[in-house]
């Protein structure tokens, strides 16, 4: 996560005058959400994903499809950790 907190007003979804306390609950919600999905690509379970962001954000002010980047990201990191790149998405 903290490589995520140090580069998240570089990412191309940041949006002027957001905060870390906005996007970190999206990271996390790719990482908690990765392995309920694991063997699946993002895009194939990605309204799933933003049909319940609204109950997991906490207090992060994004919508979705401001958070759907963060999210992405989150989700992604965790797959490259794993062995095996499981959506063959090469990400």
């Amino acid at each position: 996560m903290n490589q995520f907190e140090r580069s998240y007003r570089d990412a191309p979804y940041y949006a002027q005058g957001r905060e870390w306390s906005d996007y970190k609950p999206a990271y996390q919600y790719g990482y908690d959400t990765y392995g309920q999905y694991r063997g699946q690509k993002f895009e194939d379970i990605e309204n799933d994903l933003e049909r319940n962001w609204d109950s997991t954000r906490a207090n992060s002010k994004l919508a979705w499809n401001e958070a759907r980047g963060a999210v992405r990201d989150g989700w992604h990191n965790i797959e490259r950790a794993l062995p095996g790149d499981f959506d063959r998405d090469g990400r």
